[in-house]
């Protein structure tokens, strides 16, 4: 494509802007470990929501929407809008926990939860394995995204994009802590929404489409439009719908979406001032992330499908691009090029801006673990804070090296998210459970973790069998559960001393608590009174159904059924209502 001088500027503007921004905070992020890794412990909640949802908006998730939706309509969504229902947990049991605790990372919950040397294995290894692992696996398929979108877009090599990505993101994420991700990732957020929303406009209204209307009924996308799978075909509407919200949900561990919440989710509840801000911020991150984003990825996706019917299309409109990564979810950045000069500058910064965002979290957030739950908790606990700052700063330009190297020899986004599930299913109950049932030990984390690893590795490189994805996932759920459930109830239980401490500090439930109860002082009892838990499951469903009508309010306004629209959204304000009314209560 031949980029214009306007949208240089443009682009260049927005590279100059960031790292501005990562210079400011570096004032601040290099004073101390906390600083470097929690921002101090005093960032806005509404910062801390809008960071989540800039972060969870990656270069690679309009990709996988354009993906899911060329090969399974608009209803194959349901694979990741189900993990809304994780997401509205977190908001009113869990974050309030997880601030609670006081930790400086999730793995520290391992040691303040469990006892004994299993308890500090459990914390080690995952440092490694989600800090280095995991978090090079995300990164990874987000930087697969730019290669695609920078090959279609800037006719670059994937070599040229990963190290100019790379240099960019690891200055101002490695400078600014994550004081810097955050401020970054809010002008990142603005950017990003505005660029795909004019961007969404113009494709719509391009002459070959012709408009909204002629869009939802062309013949080659109207019947890719419900936003519900067929009900009569069972072929599709269990792996698209049946199995992503009655199982996928609560069984599967994804980053973002963790049951229980965990990963950059939790750091940000850590980060929070108090509990009510961190409830109020993974609230605005799950109303932003489901019902605000999602519309204009997916009219896109749908007009890709008249300009480019097929990948021979694709193929033939792009012949410059290395056929191994031809795929259905480079129909997004193919009708990128259609853009005019200057918008076209906005939206690549605006890509630029959802790639960096997600890379530069998942890098502090990878450092972190390497610090403060690897290297100070096992190798120099007496490490000074500077130390503890440099060591973070080296981490993050480590993991960058790897991430990079690793997405030269990925193809497709949808094929990652296939591995990650599978990788996590049948750990997220445990997620859930463990807050709430004293007899959950560090050895039924460490089993359901060998277990579900060890299953994705044969389903995904040994089996050669005609079991079907969700399938394959149904059994590893299973198989993963019953042996952590057996771990659990075979293995010694944690110290009491620990559960003692930890339920006192935590302030859970009392269900599933009472034998530990039984053994406390009544003072210490009469201190630890909780919530009501049928209150707060009220609001979890309360608050998906809320989400969920406005996803499908502005759906059915788009498609022009008016009425859909107006019962969706008077369940919508009926159901944000009840949320105010018993959470004021």
């Amino acid at each position: 494509m031949n980029i214009s001088t306007i949208d240089w500027i443009i682009i260049v503007a927005f590279f100059c802007f960031t790292l501005l921004i990562g210079l400011y905070a570096s004032r601040q992020a290099g004073k101390s470990a906390k600083d470097y890794f929690l921002s101090g412990q005093n960032m806005p909640w509404w910062l801390l929501g809008i960071s989540m949802v800039a972060t969870t908006f990656s270069a690679d998730t309009p990709n996988l929407v354009t993906d899911i939706i060329r090969k399974n309509g608009v209803a194959g969504n349901w694979v990741w809008w189900a993990f809304l229902l994780t997401g509205m947990a977190t908001v009113f049991i869990y974050s309030k926990l997880w601030r609670r605790s006081g930790i400086t990372t999730d793995l520290e919950f391992y040691e303040l939860r469990y006892s004994g040397k299993e308890a500090s294995f459990l914390r080690g290894f995952r440092s490694i394995y989600l800090g280095v692992f995991f978090n090079v696996m995300i990164m990874a398929t987000v930087l697969l995204a730019g290669i695609k979108i920078a090959g279609v877009m800037l006719g670059i090599s994937a070599m040229q994009t990963v190290c100019i990505v790379s240099v960019v993101t690891v200055f101002y994420a490695s400078l600014g802590g994550l004081r810097g991700v955050i401020l970054t990732d809010f002008f990142q957020f603005i950017i990003s929404m505005i660029g795909m929303v004019v961007a969404c406009i113009y494709i719509v209204n391009l002459p070959e489409i012709g408009g909204l209307s002629n869009l939802i009924s062309h013949p080659a996308v109207a019947a890719k439009t419900p936003l519900f799978p067929d009900f009569s075909n069972p072929e599709v509407i269990i792996p698209l719908f049946f199995i992503p919200i009655a199982v996928q949900w609560w069984s599967a561990w994804y980053p973002g979406a963790e049951p229980g919440g965990g990963g950059y989710i939790a750091q940000r509840m850590l980060s929070a001032k108090d509990e009510k801000d961190a409830v109020k911020a993974t609230l605005l991150f799950n109303a932003a992330h489901y019902a605000l984003r999602p519309w204009p990825w997916i009219l896109i996706a749908l007009a890709s499908l008249i300009l480019f019917p097929d990948l021979a299309a694709i193929k033939a409109s792009f012949p410059h691009i290395d056929s191994s990564i031809i795929a259905d979810d480079l129909a997004f950045p193919a009708m990128l090029t259609m853009l005019p000069k200057g918008l076209l500058g906005l939206v690549i910064a605006a890509l630029i801006a959802a790639l960096m965002s997600t890379i530069s979290t998942h890098l502090n957030w990878g450092s972190s673990y390497i610090v403060n739950d690897f290297y100070v908790r096992f190798i120099n606990p007496k490490a000074t804070q500077k130390e503890q700052v440099n060591l973070g700063r080296i981490s993050t330009f480590a993991l960058m090296i790897l991430a990079a190297i690793l997405a030269l020899f990925l193809t497709n986004a949808m094929q990652a998210f296939n591995i990650l599930l599978q990788i996590g299913a049948g750990t997220g109950l445990l997620f859930l459970l463990r807050w709430f049932w004293w007899r959950i030990n560090a050895y039924s984390e460490i089993a359901a973790m060998i277990v579900s690893l060890f299953l994705a590795i044969y389903f995904e490189i040994v089996y050669d069998g005609d079991l079907l994805s969700w399938q394959r996932m149904l059994i590893s759920v299973g198989i993963t559960t019953l042996v952590w459930v057996a771990t659990t109830l075979l293995t010694r239980p944690t110290d009491r001393n620990q559960l003692v401490k930890f339920y006192t500090k935590i302030r859970p439930h009392n269900l599933g608590w009472q034998p530990v109860i039984n053994d406390m002082d009544k003072a210490i009892i009469s201190n630890t009174q909780t919530s009501s838990l049928a209150s707060e499951i009220l609001m979890m469903f309360l608050g998906t159904l809320a989400i969920y009508t406005a996803l499908f309010t502005t759906g059915y306004l788009l498609y022009g059924q008016l009425f859909y629209a107006g019962i969706s959204f008077v369940c919508c304000f009926v159901a944000t209502f009840s949320i105010f009314k018993i959470w004021k209560d």
